[in-house]
């Protein structure tokens, strides 16, 4: 059993070269080292050696993605449904593909760059809107309250049940609604730091200079109204200790913010610190953290285990190591626009780059990928660029080109061109130059690209690698 689950598992894996090596067990068997038969192998059970070929070539073609007819027929019917909805529904089904990740930070940051790119906009989570999961407001999305930190179910429901008949018109008002004992101030704390009493026009700043005083003060109040411990003058009047006042304080600068957000709720919802290096990140990189660990992407644009590749972002955790030989090295946890990265930046690296490897640091990385199927892949670190170094108006002032070399200019030719590169619009003009001829076109500005690592091997594929050229700073995409 436990050598027929070594066969499953490589088939499952698409491990080649672990299926071509069982091969050979498979049709003639194995013996341990006292020569006792260990596997029989088909030989010994009458099958002939070109029938049990014959039989391990099926599995081998299982092995390169195989489906019995109902589970493709299954997976048809599926995918058209899926298609159609986010078609005519896309607002709905993002909500619902959103909630149907929230517990997973990378797959949530991912989903909500999918709605930036589709225009659709995800609100933060808000004490009067917001209820368990994502849900639908008008042509936008709001954060689901199950998604914050700390806040639990008893509370998420006291919430909702109380704004029913009125919103809440204050934080005061917000907190003498809700019982304190299923909401806590470590919940109350992580509802401020995400921004889900912003529409209350408080500053976040302001609630986390009094929101434990003005809890304590209603706590307080609530003891002294039981019968019989209350004067009539509190009677006729709301105590004044009741009263919301806010210190008059700015708020907190757009980093604060966004580190608070990113604590409660694993992700930046409201903004990014990449924010001004998105372009140049679009521009940069060849692989973000959406795509490192799904291999059927990777294939797509030609990387593979030991390719070089460029990532960049910020990083956020670093692990120090000392080796046996007593020299350091260290971990990084890279975090792009999608999720993270993890790097390995070793001794002779890490001797040269020390200074840019530090949480905090927004770099670009170059280095080779090592991928792995039973874990997350990961970067081996060759090289550390500052991003801020970089000056990214060059994709925009005409200085930078994709030149395509094609035969001739007909219209099937043209359609294969128009095909590619309409799925990477961008800002970076496109040239066709007809091939021995001295003639060149440029594009009509909505066929411009965005240059990355998938449209070049999009277009080499098609046209081949000779036929394209790229121009200005991101001619190191072609090397």
């Amino acid at each position: 059993m436990a050598r027929s689950d070594l066969v499953r598992r490589a088939m499952s894996k698409k491990k080649m070269d672990v299926m071509e090596a069982e091969r050979q067990v498979f049709i003639h068997g194995e013996l341990d080292d006292s020569g006792n038969i260990t596997v029989e192998g088909a030989l010994r059970r009458g099958v002939k050696e070109e029938q049990a070929n014959k039989i391990y070539d099926q599995m081998i073609d299982f092995a390169n993605y195989a489906f019995n007819k109902s589970h493709a027929a299954a997976y048809a019917v599926i995918a058209y449904q899926t298609a159609w909805l986010k078609k005519y529904y896309p607002v709905e089904f993002m909500a619902a593909l959103l909630t149907s990740v929230m517990g997973n930070d990378k797959k949530v940051a991912q989903y909500i760059m999918n709605c930036k790119n589709m225009s659709i906009n995800v609100l933060p989570p808000d004490v009067n809107e917001s209820y368990v999961k994502f849900t639908v407001v008008g042509d936008k999305i709001r954060f689901g309250l199950a998604a914050v930190k700390n806040v639990g179910e008893n509370a998420i429901q006291s919430i909702i049940a109380n704004r029913e008949e009125k919103a809440y018109t204050s934080f005061t008002d917000f907190y003498k609604k809700n019982d304190g004992k299923v909401l806590n101030k470590r919940a109350v704390e992580s509802l401020i730091k995400c921004g889900a009493f912003d529409s209350l026009k408080a500053h976040r700043s302001q609630l986390m200079n009094v929101y434990e005083k003005i809890i304590d003060n209603i706590n307080e109040d609530k003891k002294h109204r039981i019968e019989g411990q209350i004067s009539l003058f509190q009677n006729m009047q709301e105590s004044s200790i009741l009263q919301e006042y806010l210190p008059d304080i700015e708020e907190f600068e757009e980093d604060m913010k966004l580190a608070m957000e990113k604590e409660v709720l694993g992700i930046y919802i409201t903004g990014h610190p990449l924010k001004k290096y998105e372009k140049l990140l679009v521009n940069k990189v060849s692989l973000d953290s959406s795509m490192i660990d799904n291999q059927e992407e990777l294939k797509e644009i030609g990387i593979k285990d030991g390719s070089t590749v460029t990532v960049g972002g910020i990083v956020t955790q670093k692990k120090n190591m000392l080796t046996k030989k007593n020299t350091m090295m260290c971990f990084l946890t890279l975090e792009d626009l999608y999720g993270s990265i993890d790097i390995v930046v070793f001794p002779n690296i890490y001797e040269k780059y020390s200074q840019l490897a530090n949480i905090d640091s927004t770099v670009l990385i170059k280095g080779r990928i090592n991928i792995n199927e039973e874990q997350s892949s990961s970067i081996i670190c060759e090289t550390i660029m500052e991003l801020s170094k970089f000056n990214d108006n060059k994709s925009s002032n005409g200085k930078n080109s994709v030149e395509i070399r094609i035969p001739e200019m007909t219209n099937p030719i043209i359609d294969r061109v128009k095909s590619i590169l309409v799925q990477h619009p961008g800002e970076t003009p496109v040239v066709l130059s007809i091939q021995n001829t001295n003639k060149k076109f440029k594009s009509n500005k909505n066929l411009w690209v965005n240059i990355n690592q998938k449209l070049i091997h999009e277009l080499s594929t098609t046209f081949g690698d000779n036929n394209i050229k790229v121009y200005g700073e991101n001619e190191e995409m072609r090397k």
